[in-house]
């Protein structure tokens, strides 16, 4: 630390000094001890607030990478139209609606049963009698005025007692759930009761009689007052033809006739001059207008994402390194944005294998770029005769292998290039034309058959309290199969313990049991386990192709945790592996767009509105299929972003996070120290000062002593 040069004025002079401005002047020298540190986590602030404005921007960027590689987004979304609004009328397709052309005849729309009782003068009226409802071929149901009786009718709805009046039988209908809503309509000449099936369509068929009275009708013509019921409407289904077919619907909202679509039936087709009926021409597309949106606001967002990250190469308005300049994050960020933009979608690609299993494939395919000569590639050595227009994959070590079969197709020079991705545990071959447009359409054809251990699963067949947990573990292809690989075993709440494939090594994993040199069948995997003594009984099946395994424990304490791993590696299980067509689409210039000198993005919205109008499929497959653009891409955001936490960014930002904390650890200890000395010393000087202010009237005191005894400065008069 460096020292403080201090002034305390005259010693002598009874002024003292000013012990406030020396404190701060001494701490003031201690904090610079802080300004390097400060100065640090003003920096990293700034970088923080610029990792934070780029994570937003990620992730605007990949809401619009979303949008496009979602099965469900506007890719899958459709839209519609109809030549006679006044007959059928769109109301929605959604993203299962294939785009196409269909005809539409209406002959008739659906009708819901409906009618009335006859009118009354007053809704108030006392009625008596019944009403006798049948839904269908249903069972009728009786509406009686009145209470019920102590005996009950069967199939008898009663009003209850008071309850004669026309509003009352309508919430009795109504309440009973007897499939017709009942409403009281009242208007200048008197009452009516309203019966509407609840059912559209001849389903709703409605056989309606009434024993109704109402004293007050009673007349000359009516002697009885009966209210009898009238039938207005009767059910009936919409009958129309779509594409030549005839169906029918029981509503007039009509739903998936026309897969994915809805639309509403308004009116009868139109009876053209030779007196059929006009069909309605109904046509879904795709919603290009959606698509195109979509696209240049990926555009955009990716055009401000790239800017925010070159800005920070630079320097601000006022010469001013930006927060992040020479940060290698930048450059990375740089790097993974536009190698990503230049990464090729494959056209297309074979059905996966699980990865790291020990697949072997045989047989063949062939490849077709464009109008070239097919070329088939072989799983094999090149024979003494090889076949004309033909690769083989040779005999090394791979040949027989994904890798092998891509670097054979790779080293071909047919124009395709293949690789290996890998995903999830499985993993594909894919093919990728050098040759972009028409000119570069693959025309692919497998015969590939993947050759894959057969997995032992266990199935659990469960456990009571008074029985014990058991189950079956694998079906080998013969007793004598060659196994590999491992099972877990767990009793109850103990330890697992694993019993694998093979001799002990020279330092045996805790909790593990092997079978031993050359025993690597089934009953060397029910010996092991018998002899282990784990609680747990292993036996072989009646035909020896599994093992049984019985819990020595019945209840939970028995229950048994069972994982395996094993896999027979004799008995194959073989699969034809189908190549499926992804897109005809590999990059992103056929889209019309096109990646600029700074990084930026310009999108030709005619080259992709004929695009979206000559190969939509493909474009789907661009953005959609495995392994395709979009699915990179939007990987590669996420691997890059804030969204996850091993994103590029939140790693920078956890560094940045983790160094503040430190140096803010580091400053509080010095503000700690720091404010320690200030209490100390300031009690230290103030003791000094008042020293130094009592020194003049000491010297005094000494110097009368002085003259006292020695007789110096006395007066002359004296």
């Amino acid at each position: 630390m460096g020292t403080v040069g201090l002034s305390f004025g005259s010693p002598t002079s009874g002024a003292g000094f000013n012990v406030s401005s020396t404190v701060s002047e001494i701490v003031g020298n201690l904090e610079n001890v802080e300004t390097p540190w400060k100065n640090q986590l003003t920096s990293l602030e700034s970088q923080d607030t610029a990792i934070s404005n780029l994570g937003t921007l990620f992730s605007n960027l990949s809401n619009d990478a979303s949008a496009l590689t979602d099965f469900q987004g506007v890719l899958a979304q459709k839209e519609g139209s109809s030549s006679d609004t006044g007959v059928l009328e769109l109301t929605a397709a959604n993203s299962t609606a294939t785009a196409g052309t269909h005809t539409v005849v209406v002959n008739n729309l659906a009708q819901t049963a409906s009618g009335y009782l006859d009118e009354i003068t007053n809704a108030s009226d006392a009625l008596a009698g019944s009403l006798t409802i049948q839904m269908g071929n249903g069972t009728a149901k009786t509406v009686v005025i009145g209470a019920a009786p102590s005996s009950l009718a069967a199939n008898t709805i009663y009003t209850g007692s008071g309850a004669n009046t026309l509003p009352k039988l309508a919430s009795a209908i109504s309440s009973a759930n007897l499939g017709v809503t009942a409403n009281v309509l009242t208007d200048s000449s008197g009452s009516r009761l309203s019966l509407v099936s609840n059912t559209s369509g001849s389903a709703g068929k409605t056989t309606i009689t009434s024993q109704l009275t109402d004293a007050k009708l009673v007349s000359t013509t009516n002697t009885t007052g009966a209210i009898n019921y009238n039938s207005t409407v009767g059910a009936k289904d919409a009958s129309l033809v779509i594409d030549g077919v005839p169906l029918t619907s029981a509503s007039n909202t009509v739903t998936n006739l026309i897969p994915g679509v809805t639309f509403q039936l308004l009116a009868p087709s139109a009876q053209e001059s030779d007196g059929n009926l006009e069909p309605v021409q109904v046509v879904i597309s795709n919603d290009n207008s959606g698509v195109e949106s979509a696209v240049n606001h990926f555009v955009t967002d990716y055009n401000a994402l790239i800017k925010a990250v070159n800005t920070q190469e630079g320097y601000d308005s006022t010469g001013k390194p930006e927060p992040l300049f020479g940060s290698p994050t930048v450059s990375l960020l740089q790097q993974q944005l536009l190698s990503s933009l230049n990464t090729q979608s494959p056209n297309g690609y074979l059905d996966g294998i699980a990865a790291n299993n020990g697949t072997t494939l045989s047989g063949s395919m062939t490849i077709q770029v464009g109008n070239k000569t097919a070329e088939t590639i072989v799983i094999g050595a090149v024979p003494s005769s090889p076949a004309a227009n033909t690769i083989y994959t040779g005999s090394g070590s791979d040949f027989n292998t994904l890798s092998g079969l891509a670097n054979a197709i790779s080293a071909a020079n047919i124009g395709v290039t293949a690789g290996v991705a890998t995903s999830n545990g499985e993993s594909t071959l894919t093919l990728t034309s050098q040759t972009a447009g028409a000119n570069g359409a693959l025309g692919v054809t497998s015969a590939i058959v993947a050759s894959a251990p057969t997995a032992q699963t266990y199935v659990d067949s469960g456990y009571t309290s008074t029985t014990a947990d058991s189950g079956t573990l694998g079906t080998v292809g013969d007793a004598s199969d060659t196994l590999t690989g491992s099972i877990s075993i767990r009793v109850g709440n103990g330890t697992a313990e694993s019993i694998v494939m093979g001799a002990a090594p020279a330092s045996p994993a805790a909790n593990t049991i092997y079978t031993g040199s050359g025993a690597d069948t089934l009953s060397d995997v029910m010996d092991a386990i018998n002899n282990a003594q784990l609680g747990v009984s292993a036996n072989l099946t009646s035909a020896g192709t599994g093992i049984t395994l019985t819990s020595s424990q019945v209840g939970a304490a028995g229950a048994l945790a069972v994982a395996s791993s094993l896999a027979d590696t004799t008995s194959l299980t073989n699969t034809t592996l189908n190549y499926n067509n992804s897109s005809d689409i590999n990059s992103l210039t056929a889209l019309g767009v096109s990646v600029n000198n700074d990084g930026s993005l310009t999108l030709d919205a005619n080259a992709l509105d004929s695009l979206l109008n000559s190969d939509y499929n493909s474009l789907v497959g661009f953005f959609q299929n495995a392994n395709s653009w979009g699915q990179t891409f939007s990987t590669m955001l996420t691997n890059a972003g804030s969204s996850s936490s091993t994103g590029i960014l939140a790693l920078a930002a956890k560094s940045n996070s983790n160094t503040e904390s430190t140096l803010n650890a580091e400053v509080t200890k010095e503000d700690s120290y720091i404010a320690t000395q200030k209490t100390k010393l300031t009690a230290e000087l103030n003791q000094a000062n008042q020293i130094m202010q009592q020194l003049p009237s000491e010297l005094n005191g000494m110097n009368e002593l002085y003259s006292a005894i020695t007789g110096y400065n006395q007066g002359s008069n004296g």
